[in-house]
């Protein structure tokens, strides 16, 4: 058995509702969002947008991603991305011609939201979804943004020989009178490690007989989650699949897309209670050869520090958390970069702070001796 299906009740212990052999589906494209027409009212365009404007004869022109921040007063109250954001056209407001009226095309992802009714909304636009993202302008309404939306068609989930115990077992045998919320599916390494969890519904659309025999069940799970691994990213699961690595730069062959995901891994492969107090003092070793790109400083970063495999934060603010401790090695102690042109060339275009200008490359050498390390760049 590979997988394990388990749900956690309120006291947090974890109740095993079935083993199976197999899983179909667990890889998956997310689903396109639809393509929506916005119209972003009395608008001062900053930056890409702006830039987007002065060239109308180019149009339409991608934006990339848009971020949109909803404030109600001072206050941040609902954050919005803009898939793919397009200009398709604009035109001078008519109350103001400093102001722009623009047209976008995108996708419309609302991705956090505190207030349901807004009394004074104004909105704020900003290039991308990370903390770098730079300003692009200010609107005094985005026409389209708050209008309904239809939730995307869940993508099933197959159980290939499903050992079901209670109480899915009764879901199997009654699939049409059966909501049971959501579950974890554990996947396990050969050695029988859980080596990544995905949540997944509970909602049983099918069961039959499976051809693996003795009892087992093919169950279908009508959704099998938003949280799934692309399928270009199977070849670094196979490769945690054969065990967490024990060998260093395994994660180097991979692009960035790929160490990202070998990130991702490393959060539920070393989640066993650390032995001692974090570690301080003494000298690491960061070979920088492979750091091309940013997933791939923080795989050589938590490999200098803890070794192999090892988890110490995934992006900027993860890796913030880790250096105030409790994942093994907390400053002070000295970290000697080795190749460090290597990060500095490559990120050289990949700004953390828009304001300071400084590549993300200085601010992680910045951080670190803000905290206290030495390092040491050679």
């Amino acid at each position: 058995m590979k997988y394990l299906l388990v749900q956690e009740d309120e006291d947090g212990v974890e109740r095993l509702w079935g083993r199976c052999a197999g899983v179909e589906g667990l890889f998956v494209e997310p689903v396109p969002l639809p393509r929506e027409v916005l119209i972003l009212r009395g608008c001062r365009p900053e930056g890409p947008l702006r830039d987007a404007l002065a060239e109308p004869g180019l149009l339409p022109r991608g934006l990339g991603d848009v971020s949109v921040e909803v404030l109600d007063g001072d206050d941040s109250v609902q954050w919005w991305t803009l898939v793919d954001a397009v200009v398709v056209a604009h035109r001078p407001h008519p109350d103001d011609p400093a102001r722009h009226d623009i047209v976008l095309g995108a996708g419309v992802r609302n991705d956090d939201t505190w207030l349901a009714r807004l009394e004074a909304p104004r909105f704020d636009l900003f290039a991308g979804t990370t903390v770098a993202a730079a300003p692009m302008g200010r609107c005094t309404d985005v026409e389209g943004l708050f209008g309904p939306r239809a939730d995307p068609a869940p993508v099933p989930l197959e159980l290939i020989g499903c050992e079901a115990v209670e109480p899915l077992l009764e879901g199997t045998q009654r699939p049409r009178r059966w909501a049971r919320g959501w579950a974890d599916l554990l996947v396990l390494d050969r050695h029988g490690a859980v080596m990544a969890s995905r949540p997944v519904g509970l909602d049983v659309s099918g069961a039959r007989p499976s051809v693996l025999g003795d009892g087992l069940e093919d169950v279908t799970l009508t959704d099998g989650g938003d949280d799934r691994p692309s399928p270009a990213v199977r070849p670094v699961w196979e490769k945690w699949y054969e065990g967490a690595p024990t060998e260093p730069h395994t994660w180097a062959p991979y692009d960035a897309r790929g160490r990202a995901e070998w990130l991702e891994l490393t959060t539920r492969g070393w989640r066993a209670p650390l032995s001692g107090p974090d570690r301080s003092g003494g000298e690491h070793h960061l070979d920088g050869r492979f750091v091309t790109d940013v997933p791939g400083l923080h795989c050589a970063i938590a490999e200098a520090l803890l070794g192999p495999g090892r988890y110490f934060g995934r992006e900027w603010n993860a890796f913030k958390d880790c250096l105030g401790g409790g994942f093994g090695v907390a400053p002070p102690f000295t970290l000697v970069w080795h190749d460090a042109d290597v990060a500095r060339r490559a990120l050289a275009e990949v700004v953390e702070d828009p304001e300071g200008r400084l590549t993300y490359f200085e601010e992680i050498v910045r951080l670190l001796e803000r905290r206290g390390v030495t390092v040491v760049l050679r």
